[in-house]
């Protein structure tokens, strides 16, 4: 082979290498291009995703907030401002039955999911009303059947307490510190929105003070 023909090939292997190394640098362009397209329409559907749920989540929270406002259908329902808070000794004379507040015992009665068989002093169940505790009371005209469906749903509770009431109005009688709701059966929906909605709830004049350490019936 002469030296045209060896200048020749040696130039033509160089055109096919440079033609080579386009062809990857383009590739890689188009690599770049790609991914960083992808990355793009990732980082905006997680942005778009992570905005709709922060959204969702407010109006979850807005909600449940509205819904803690309403009352509950029946219920009745009584200003702070009617409630002393003092602590007394002796008999106190409630202007409601059960009390949902006013002046009561310095020691409250056991209320961690706590059912008591027997009646107990309502000055001290009304201190654990001031505690953030559901009181369900009942009389003669409550179904066994209900009785038992409620002690099984307050021996699950913890912040709640269980007693019989038998001077009460109503067959069962849920009462929280300004708030009761008189039902006859543990299936009534409403049930489950007091306990939801004032168990430690906003009336509770106290949150956080404890419903263990207290007062057992004897």
């Amino acid at each position: 082979m002469g030296k045209t023909s060896k200048k020749a090939a040696a130039a033509s292997r160089k055109t096919r290498i440079e033609e080579m190394r386009r062809a990857e640098r383009a590739r890689e362009r188009r690599n770049r291009i790609i991914t960083i397209t992808l990355s793009t329409v990732i980082v905006a559907g997680l942005v778009g995703w992570g905005g709709y749920a922060l959204n969702s989540a407010n109006e979850k929270s807005e909600q449940k907030a509205a819904e803690a406002k309403k009352p509950i259908r029946g219920e009745k329902t009584w200003e702070p401002k009617e409630l002393g808070r003092d602590h007394v000794q002796g008999t106190v004379k409630y202007a409601m039955n059960p009390p949902v507040g006013g002046d009561h015992h310095q020691a409250w009665m056991a209320c961690d999911g706590t059912v008591y068989t027997q009646a107990i002093p309502k000055e001290n169940a009304v201190h654990s009303l001031e505690h953030g505790a559901v009181w369900v009371t009942y009389n003669d005209r409550a179904a066994d059947a209900e009785v038992k469906a409620f002690e099984d749903k307050v021996s699950k509770t913890p912040y709640s307490l269980m007693s019989p009431v038998e001077d009460q109005s109503g067959a069962i009688m849920l009462s929280a510190w300004g708030h009761q709701l008189t039902v006859d059966k543990a299936s009534d929906p409403r049930v489950d929105q007091f306990f939801t909605k004032y168990v430690q709830g906003p009336q509770t004049p106290e949150p956080g003070a404890a419903c263990s350490g207290g007062l057992m019936a004897s």
